[in-house]
């Protein structure tokens, strides 16, 4: 029955539920949470619903914790934090408590909704409550203070995840870099920067990091910024962790028709990076604009000989 639910086959859990029956074993809570389970990842919150009513009905196999935080968890997934808070009152009014995962679904649908004051109330009556949240549940919260654009609130909430040790994630990592880029300073992802790597954060995370405090620079195009920001990365051993932004920065020099200095950025970082398919494109594109036949016919040669004819 458990797999059933796993592999979302609604049909088979039920053949499953009958020859039991026809084998006069009884079913459990569990074994009705499984069926429920099968339900709802297939879509069908009406059958669900009417089996809970026979657990509620019943007198072996009631409603258990589990069974609530499956209507909960699949609400969520919905982004309907309407029917999720119902079935969240309705595990309270029976007498269970909520628990991590139970905060973490409730959590991850008002975000969904955008019911951000909920999230916050949530999340101060999880944190009181002694629950530590886990990493969905943190990536949940970041991103509703992403959304909110509150650079200040953000900063806040990292300073708390960093000051007890907690460990930044790739997710976390975008939306933090997202967030700056869009609406930030520089200043301020320089300051991230720093706070992150006083909390020994991983590698991974201190490059994306770089690489939008050099993208920003690119898109300013403060090219000596730039080039700093790159050299300071590299020696740290990172690279960049995505080609997009080496194109920024590649525009940056066209924009300022730099052709030398971006010969010089491409000579520095070919040790550390292998040019993509797009950026070749971009390289041939940009100096045939700009008339340079010369280095049209270099790069080309390089896309060659790196086996992107």
């Amino acid at each position: 029955m458990y797999l059933c639910g796993m592999v979302k086959n609604f049909p088979l859990a039920m053949r499953v539920f009958t020859s039991m029956e026809a084998h006069g074993v009884r079913p459990t809570s569990s074994v009705f949470n499984s069926l429920i389970h099968a339900c709802l990842s297939s879509g069908n919150v009406m059958t669900a619903q009417s089996l809970f009513e026979i657990m509620e009905s019943s007198e072996g196999y009631k409603p258990n914790s589990e069974t609530y935080d499956a209507f909960i968890s699949t609400f969520s997934n919905l982004g309907n934090a309407e029917a999720m808070e119902a079935w969240y009152s309705a595990k309270i009014a029976a007498g269970f408590s909520a628990d991590l995962r139970t905060y973490e679904s409730l959590i991850s649908g008002f975000v969904k909704a955008g019911k951000y004051d909920s999230s916050d109330k949530l999340y101060e009556e999880m944190t009181k409550s002694g629950v530590m949240p886990n990493i969905p549940i943190l990536e949940n919260m970041l991103e509703g203070l992403c959304k909110r654009r509150s650079v200040g609130q953000v900063k806040e909430f990292l300073n708390s995840l960093v000051d007890v040790g907690y460990e930044i994630s790739g997710q976390m990592a975008e939306g933090l870099v997202g967030l700056y880029v869009e609406v930030g300073t520089v200043e301020d992802m320089e300051e991230l920067l720093v706070t992150l790597m006083n909390a020994n954060q991983v590698s991974e995370i201190l490059s994306r990091v770089h690489c939008g405090i050099i993208r920003k620079y690119a898109m300013l195009d403060r090219l000596d910024d730039v080039e700093y920001s790159v050299g300071l990365m590299l020696k740290q051993g990172l690279s960049f962790h995505s080609p997009d932004v080496v194109e920024n920065v590649i525009c940056s020099y066209f924009r300022q028709a730099a052709f030398d200095r971006l010969d010089l950025f491409l000579e520095h970082i070919r040790v550390y990076y292998e040019l993509r398919r797009s950026t070749y494109d971009l390289l041939i594109a940009g100096y045939r604009r700009a008339g340079l036949s010369e280095k049209v016919d270099r790069v080309i040669k390089d896309m060659n000989s790196a086996g992107l004819s």
